[in-house]
């Protein structure tokens, strides 16, 4: 007879007990890196059968998970949750650094890398370290000179959303950054405050105290 809590299954690598023998050889895979259950649609590979079941949700479509606030639906019961957080504004996952709270433990480790000066995600090609993964796929970029944002009128690409977005402006003619003292737009707000030293060159002696702000065209 197993007693609760008693774990008769221990890790050979790291020493961690299970009470299941089961759970100790799922557990093993971690170190192992053992993926045995394969995706029958797109070939992606999987340590626990549990995984797969979930993943094949994303082939098939299927949200069987349903909120009734807004009416959308999810594939798995902890995403249902989680969005409904979005609308109790429940935020239970507190920085024990400065007391922020977040609506994911996800985006609570996130953060914490902001105090602890953590950056785990390292670039394997010149060794540059990041504490958020999405920083490092940018990062990669310059180094493979892939650039996956195309402009949709010109074709040219850019290695950021951002970058497209300020291209597209030349196309647009978007100038939504606006100069309080003459009215004039520009593209980005870069633009603006370079210009925006010329009029201080040229007011600061008639009206040292003038302000010139800064106005963001609405959309």
């Amino acid at each position: 007879m197993i007693h609760k809590g008693e774990n008769l299954h221990h890790c050979s690598v790291c020493d961690k007990g299970f009470a299941i023998r089961g759970n100790l050889k799922t557990h093993l895979q971690t170190h192992t890196k053992e993926k045995p259950h394969q995706c029958s649609e797109c070939g992606k590979r999987f340590s626990r059968a549990h995984d797969l079941k979930k993943h094949k949700l994303l082939h098939t479509g299927q949200k069987t998970y349903h909120i009734c606030q807004c009416g959308k639906s999810f594939t798995e019961l902890g995403n249902l949750r989680t969005h409904q957080r979005t609308h109790t504004g429940e935020k239970p996952f507190c920085c024990s650094f400065c007391g922020r709270t977040f609506l994911r433990a996800g985006d609570l480790k996130s953060h914490q890398r902001t105090h602890t000066g953590e950056k785990p995600f390292i670039c394997a090609i010149c060794g540059t370290s990041f504490a958020q993964s999405g920083n490092l796929k940018v990062h990669q970029i310059t180094h493979t000179k892939e650039r996956p944002y195309p402009c949709t009128v010109c074709d040219k690409g850019f290695t950021t959303p951002g970058s497209l977005k300020l291209h597209m402006r030349t196309h647009t003619g978007e100038r939504p950054f606006l100069c309080s003292a003459c009215g004039k737009g520009f593209t980005a707000s870069g633009q603006l405050k370079r210009h925006q030293e010329c009029h201080m060159r040229d007011t600061v002696q008639s009206s040292p105290s003038e302000d010139i702000g800064v106005v963001v065209a609405s959309k």
